[in-house]
């Protein structure tokens, strides 16, 4: 039998982030740490969204410390000042979660294209502004959810905020691309630190994801027909959430890896958590490393050396 969220170890005493917490993946990886004992905070854009995940998280598991700090990955402020209240303290784990999927163009607080500001750089930004926290932890994890459908396309150094040609498809697979791409400079430059920046992929899973871009594009024809399919296809939360937690809490998590759905060994979209596809242009070491740099340069934000 395969990894389950029953083999979560005890959590008590570490420290969770978790972005995009109010709904769908990111509640159900916020709740199931919370349940195992860690202290976890809910990172989400919205007040009311997130005080009612809040809320149902502690009806859940009313024994659970857990409580909401508001972060906008879209504006750089909103992420600076989330790490400035968190202040250096220890953090074991981070989940990279929130996530906007094939929405019409349009642009961040700070001018990026809004699926690789969000999907990304905000991540980016966010961790390497909590990096002092992850390093002072004895054995941090960094968990940054990307997609399958990284498959679509890599990221375009010449291009990345889609000033040429904006296709929704095509830039939502380029920043889940930049989020391995990420990744596998961030396990390079933290080895012999001990933390582990791992990836992931949730399969089809049933969230907000499938069907907001249809309707932020106005489009009710496609939201219903998106949300019935989901309704028949799609996994559930929880299964959809059971990369993300075994890659936050498993033993022996490999840098650099890539968690996905498989079924006795083979790669699904859907099962228990295993060893996705992954595009071999996500392992490029000189891209990785011109990408890291841009992001630097696109939000200013350096990350530390460890010792």
């Amino acid at each position: 039998m395969g990894w389950t969220v029953r083999d979560i170890p005890e959590l008590k005493g570490r420290a969770a982030v978790v972005t995009g917490a109010n709904s769908g993946l990111g509640y159900v990886t916020a709740l199931e740490l919370a349940r195992h004992g860690a202290r976890v905070v809910l990172a989400c854009r919205d007040q009311r969204r997130g005080q009612a995940a809040l809320d149902r998280l502690l009806g859940e598991v009313p024994e659970a410390d857990a409580e909401l700090r508001l972060l906008d990955l879209a504006d750089l402020a909103s992420v600076r000042a989330f790490a400035e209240d968190w202040g250096g303290r220890r953090l074991d784990i981070l989940v990279n979660n929130a996530g906007l999927m094939a929405i019409p163009r349009s642009r961040t607080a700070d001018g990026f294209e809004t699926q690789f500001g969000v999907n990304h750089l905000g991540h980016f930004a966010l961790t390497g502004l909590l990096l002092e926290g992850l390093l002072a932890a004895p054995a941090a994890r960094v968990v940054t959810v990307s997609s399958l459908l990284h498959w679509v396309a890599n990221v375009d150094l010449r291009d990345l905020n889609a000033e040429r040609k904006y296709r929704r498809w095509v830039a939502y697979g380029r920043s889940k691309t930049a989020n391995l791409l990420f990744t596998h400079e961030l396990a390079r430059r933290l080895s012999g630190s001990g933390v582990v920046a791992a990836a992931v992929h949730p399969g089809y899973a049933e969230t907000e994801l499938q069907t907001k871009g249809p309707r932020l594009a106005g489009s009710s024809f496609q939201e219903r027909g998106t949300a019935l399919l989901t309704r028949l296809v799609a996994s559930s939360p929880d299964v959809g959430a059971a990369p993300t937690l075994f890659a936050a809490t498993a033993p022996d998590v490999a840098p650099d890896s890539f968690t996905g759905p498989s079924i006795l060994g083979r790669r699904t979209l859907r099962g228990g958590p295993g060893g996705p596809l992954r595009a071999p242009w996500t392992r490029d070491d000189a891209v990785s490393a011109r990408l890291w740099s841009a992001s630097e340069e696109l939000t200013g934000v350096r990350y530390v050396r460890h010792a």
